[in-house]
């Protein structure tokens, strides 16, 4: 009987880094995360014609909201720029449960901006933070290294999470239609029905 392993909402954290510094660092993990809100769509329509409906999809859009606990990172300063200077960011959302056999990590990269910033501060609670990343085009899907020493590829390609260099495309892999499926947590194994 096949068996398939549920993703913990706690193990999908979101990674970033400003794209002009891709070069320079490797991505940074947001800190103190509490809740990671992901929402890809597509708004669709038809027209009706004799023969029956034919329908029309838009483009995707994607936004991508991250609350985490304020605190004094390179992460969270990064977040600011992006806003304030209209600055592009890429971001990695990891999902630290779903492990590959070779111990690669299944994750979605995006690139785009930060289109809002929300910033509670009460005076009996911590500083808070709500980030909202409006994506460009679609998410990259693939499997990463962690932790992350990795290198480029030039294109908007999946990429993995260290800083970029000129001598290779890293260790980063893209999602593959064999991939479907595939990736369990420690605790079990996926039996993937197809095989």
């Amino acid at each position: 009987m096949a068996t398939y392993p549920v993703l913990e909402g706690k193990n999908a954290v979101l990674f970033e880094r400003l794209l002009e510094n891709a070069k320079k660092e490797p991505a940074q993990l947001i800190p103190y995360q509490t809740s990671l809100s992901y929402d890809p769509k597509r708004d669709t329509d038809s027209t009706t014609t004799k023969m029956g409906n034919v329908p029309t999809a838009s483009n995707i859009e994607t936004d991508l909201e991250v609350e985490f606990l304020n605190a004094i990172s390179k992460a969270a300063d990064d977040i600011y720029d992006s806003l304030y200077f209209n600055k592009k960011i890429e971001v990695w959302k990891v999902h630290l449960d779903r492990v590959r056999s070779d111990g690669k990590v299944y994750a979605e990269y995006m690139r785009g901006i930060v289109s809002e910033d929300s910033n509670d501060n009460d005076a009996d609670d911590h500083s808070t933070r709500d980030a909202t990343f409006t994506i460009d085009g679609v998410a990259k899907r693939g499997w990463i290294d962690l932790p992350a020493d990795i290198k480029e590829e030039i294109d908007y390609v999946f990429r993995d999470l260290a800083k970029i260099t000129d001598d290779g495309d890293g260790n980063g892999e893209a999602f593959k239609d064999d991939d479907r499926g595939i990736g369990a947590n420690a605790k079990e194994e996926a039996t993937n029905p197809a095989n």
